[in-house]
């Protein structure tokens, strides 16, 4: 069922788009997502994604006229091999209880080998990747931090993960080996005051993480504020974004992540193959899906490490084949 209130907003939507060129549209979560999709297709206009958005509203993506390729509809860094995500290891130094894959002090000690990661940059640079993000874990426990840094920043813009915690001592050391250009620190913070961060990640952490974004941006890094935050947790957009202003990191450097149900988490949203774009993702374990579900079986793409682009290659092959057999909107689950 499609409200009259949304009927009219998609209306207005198409009226000023450009035919063929994709335009998006924000509506209510009560609308019914497969409701609008049949109501678009009777209007000659293609359901391309959805995506949730922190304010409880979902974003459609549409675009005049039936058919076309729902690969090439998408923008050029939600595409499979637009984005490559490399898990460095899977120990961290915290143990946050939504942790999609399960990282804490005592998981096992699962590594990527620094070749591979300097071959999948490589292979990045010539498929034309918008971005590669490095993630774990925790990156910085890695000794060969800045030499995998290096390598992916030399092939694309390079977002590296990390609670921030750990700058000082040698670590610091690893930090300043890091190239800043093309190269942004994705720190982990959930609120603008400590309970519900330290709730999730442990006791002293929020002001941890404080400290290591300034630490950053002292020495001339771009730094990016990610929280991730449940379904009753929206009424801490206001206090983080005074914290970004406070900090001086512009709107882009914002990011609002939901909690997935995926490894420490025993609730939040569920994921498929056909209902998540796929951001292609490398463990030691071979490629994944997306790296939401870096250990969830059923999002396994390849259990070796084939080259980069037989990947991307098999990966929008079988995304082409969902959005044929029209399973689901396949919606964007941003994690940077």
């Amino acid at each position: 069922m499609v409200t009259t209130r949304a009927r009219l907003a998609l209306l207005d939507g198409a009226s000023r788009a450009v035919p063929g060129v994709p335009f998006e549209v924000d509506l209510g979560a009560d609308e019914a997502i497969a409701g609008v999709a049949e109501w678009c297709a009777t209007r000659g206009l293609h359901h391309i994604s959805v995506e949730p958005l922190a304010s409880g509203e979902i974003r459609h993506r549409l675009r005049p006229g039936l058919g076309g390729d729902p690969v090439a509809d998408l923008p050029a860094d939600r595409r499979p091999g637009g984005r490559l995500w490399i898990y460095t290891n899977f120990h961290c130094n915290l143990a946050c209880d939504y942790c999609c894959v399960s990282s804490s002090p005592t998981a096992e000690r699962r590594v990527l080998p620094a070749s591979t990661v300097v071959r999948l940059a490589a292979e990045a640079a010539v498929l034309g990747t918008c971005e590669i993000f490095l993630t774990g874990g925790e990156p910085f426990l890695r000794s060969d931090i800045a030499e995998l840094v290096t390598s992916c920043a030399a092939a694309a813009p390079t977002i590296v993960l990390t609670n921030g915690m750990l700058f000082r001592g040698a670590r610091l050391g690893w930090l300043d080996a890091c190239p800043r250009e093309g190269v942004t620190l994705q720190i982990s913070v959930d609120s603008a005051t400590s309970a519900l961060h330290d709730r999730h990640r442990g006791l002293g952490s929020h002001a941890a993480a404080l400290d290591g974004i300034r630490t950053a941006l002292d020495r001339g890094f771009r730094v990016r504020v990610a929280a991730t935050l449940g379904p009753a947790d929206h009424d801490q957009e206001p206090g983080l974004h005074e914290l970004c202003d406070a900090l001086g990191l512009g709107p882009d450097d914002r990011v609002i992540r939901r909690i997935a149900r995926q490894g420490n988490a025993g609730s939040g949203v569920r994921i498929s193959r056909s209902s998540i774009i796929p951001e292609v993702c490398v463990t030691d374990q071979g490629v994944w899906w997306h790296p939401v579900g870096a250990n969830d079986p059923d999002l396994v793409v390849s259990r070796k490490i084939p080259p980069l682009g037989e990947v991307v290659a098999a990966v929008t092959d079988e995304f082409r084949e969902h959005r044929a057999r029209n399973d689901e909107i396949a919606a964007a689950f941003p994690c940077g």
